[in-house]
């Protein structure tokens, strides 16, 4: 672990599916929505927020919202993409029917070329899951990943992602705001990992911000 490392941590932009909730009947990947135009909006905004920082590696759930996310992100910062399912959206039954069925990858290695095919998740969720078990694997998979890279690196994941990967290195539970294209900071500093930036979305109009856990 490097004494001076940093880990940011984004939720996606806004969903098609928060737009046009129709969307869902006749989706052939339902639970696997693109961003919305405003998200695509709200995801650039975010790389260039981030423009200035020492970011090294990003690391993306691989639901397509987060992996387009990353992608705005990663087109600023000129950086490769690497796909963590630990980072992956809850697998709540309440939400899912089933086990959710994502974009596959021919289809997303021609849309979105930074993705490291190489990379392979550290952790791969299984259906259905409480939520103490979504805890875990996300509060796991950001010790596993500072362990293994110690650059500063950027984290790009769903609501609970953000509560979960925060919770997993920032002692005690502080209230997180996990709104949509929100960006927490924490940094490693006297021998302790400290909350710098609090969900912040300064880089986002304010009523594109909204709050949602999924």
């Amino acid at each position: 672990m490097n004494s001076n490392q940093t880990v940011w941590i984004a939720r996606h932009g806004n969903r098609l599916d928060f737009v046009n909730p129709e969307w869902f009947d006749t989706a052939e990947y339902p639970y696997d929505p693109p961003l919305s135009e405003d998200g695509i909006i709200q995801a650039q905004q975010l790389g260039k927020r981030l423009q200035s920082e020492n970011i090294v590696h990003i690391f993306a759930s691989p639901f397509l919202r987060t992996i387009q996310t990353a992608h705005q992100v990663a087109e600023i910062l000129d950086l490769e993409i690497k796909l963590e399912a630990g980072l992956a959206e809850w697998y709540n039954p309440e939400w899912m029917s089933e086990h959710p069925t994502i974009h596959p990858p021919d289809y997303l290695n021609r849309e979105y070329p930074r993705i490291n095919w190489h990379y392979s998740s550290k952790f791969i969720p299984q259906y259905p899951e409480t939520e103490t078990k979504v805890m875990q694997r996300t509060g796991e998979i950001v010790k596993q990943l500072i362990a293994e890279f110690s650059e500063d690196i950027l984290l790009v994941g769903h609501g609970i992602s953000v509560l979960g990967t925060t919770w997993g290195l920032v002692a005690g539970t502080p209230k997180i705001r996990a709104t949509l294209c929100c960006l927490v900071k924490v940094v490693y500093k006297d021998d302790r990992w400290q909350l710098k930036l609090n969900g912040d979305t300064s880089h986002l109009n304010k009523k594109e911000s909204k709050i949602s856990f999924f």
